[in-house]
């Protein structure tokens, strides 16, 4: 059964991707990898634009974090990431050592139902 966590966040994944966030990223070896080029970026080279906090419905400490990103050659896309006995580290390591100057937080997404022109 799907929760209104899960569409929360898939909401904002498919809303991103009609903004052109298309590239699916994951972490290997302290690198962030575009799934689809295998291309491989380090923290200096990729922006954080924006991230979405969920907390669990069943339990508040199950927390995930939805990154919207651009790497330096203009890839864009999300990564989703959890916390809890079933978290990726790696990922949230990536994140946190992503310079502070590269952290945005301020792509606006249109309302929902909206496309941008």
């Amino acid at each position: 059964m799907e929760s209104e966590y899960d569409k929360n966040e898939m909401d904002y994944i498919r809303r991103y991707e009609k903004e052109g966030f298309t590239c699916q990223f994951h972490v290997v070896e302290n690198q962030l990898e575009n799934m689809e080029t295998k291309h491989r970026y380090t923290p200096q080279e990729v922006s954080i634009l924006n991230e979405h906090r969920y907390e669990g419905m069943s339990n508040p400490s199950d927390m995930s974090l939805l990154y919207a990103i651009e790497t330096k050659d203009g890839s864009r896309g999300t990564i989703l990431a959890s916390y809890g006995s079933d978290g990726n580290n790696s990922i949230h390591e990536f994140m946190n050592s992503v310079p502070k100057s590269n952290v945005k937080n301020d792509y606006m997404l249109p309302p929902d139902g909206e496309e941008e022109k």
